[in-house]
């Protein structure tokens, strides 16, 4: 009796500390096992020592385990480490191991890597580039929509919300090179997709900066009248008061520059008109939103 007894408590403490162990992995958001992922996730996240982690990652990689998962993650780890340029390496030497899923998610951890090294143009055809896998029906995997993560929250993304992302960082990476006219015309059909304040203000400073004063009041106000998505944001209605107040002189005065005649092309941004008026349900993979764009032409080529 008194073997079985012992059976029994060896059972049960063996059972406690599996539940101890799950339990301490979910607490953690690790994976399960030992492998070198795993071992360094634990380093990054309960050690919280980030480039012993970046050193275990890189044996993970080495090793093929978890490499799509693993390779996002150092990347990550390194831009916190200031390592930025490092990590545009790493992601740019072994994205070859890593499978056609991962490859979306790849690049925009690369976006952002450019952003913080300031190379406007790399991020610039990398944006342009993702335009053109939502033309070809390869966004998402040829999914209409997806899953994302944010804060630990998962939430979907549809097509047409991405398309005005990809745009609103583009105009943004235009802002960045001084082109507003480029920016103007790329934040105007993230608006028509998506609208939302945050690109309104971005808009105005596009028209503020052209001399366009009234055309940039006229954007705002449908900001400070809550018109579109996200006017009720404290810092997107702060912003546009500010933006009003700066514009108040050149309005009083009725002063404005000409609309410029803009040439833009680009096989990037062909179409974004048939998406505003013509987006209907996920039909195939390829999607009719690139089609025209007019009278835009030469500027965004690719």
């Amino acid at each position: 009796m008194m073997m079985k007894n012992n059976n029994i408590n060896g059972c049960t403490k063996k059972g406690e500390k599996q539940q101890l162990e799950y339990n301490y992995h979910v607490i953690h958001k690790l994976p399960p096992g030992d492998s070198p992922y795993v071992r360094a996730k634990y380093t990054q996240l309960v050690e919280k020592d980030p480039e012993a982690a970046i050193v275990l990652f890189w044996k993970a990689i080495n090793a093929g385990d978890r490499v799509d998962s693993a390779l996002k993650d150092m990347a990550v780890v390194m831009k916190q480490q200031d390592h930025a340029e490092q990590a545009i390496e790493a992601i740019q030497s072994f994205r070859d191991r890593c499978s056609k899923q991962a490859q979306e998610s790849l690049d925009n951890v690369l976006i952002d890597l450019y952003k913080k090294c300031g190379k406007l143009e790399e991020q610039i055809e990398l944006l342009k580039q993702k335009l053109r896998m939502i033309y070809q029906g390869e966004a998402f995997n040829g999914k209409p929509t997806k899953t994302a993560r944010s804060h630990g929250r998962k939430f979907q993304v549809t097509i047409k919300q991405e398309t005005s992302r990809i745009l609103g960082n583009l105009g943004w990476a235009y802002m960045q090179q001084s082109n507003y006219a480029a920016a103007e015309v790329v934040y105007r059909k993230a608006q028509q997709i998506d609208p939302d304040a945050n690109k309104a203000c971005n808009l105005c400073m596009c028209l503020l900066k052209q001399a366009r004063y009234i055309e940039a009041s006229s954007v705002l106000q449908d900001v400070l009248q809550g018109k579109i998505s996200g006017s009720d944001d404290p810092k997107s209605k702060t912003r546009a008061e500010q933006l009003l107040k700066e514009l108040e002189p050149f309005v009083s005065l009725g002063y404005t520059s000409p609309t410029p005649q803009l040439n833009l092309e680009d096989a990037c941004l062909e179409g974004l008109d048939q998406l505003i008026n013509q987006y209907a349900p996920f039909r195939s993979r390829r999607l009719p939103i690139f089609e025209e764009i007019s009278p835009c032409r030469d500027q965004l080529a690719c």
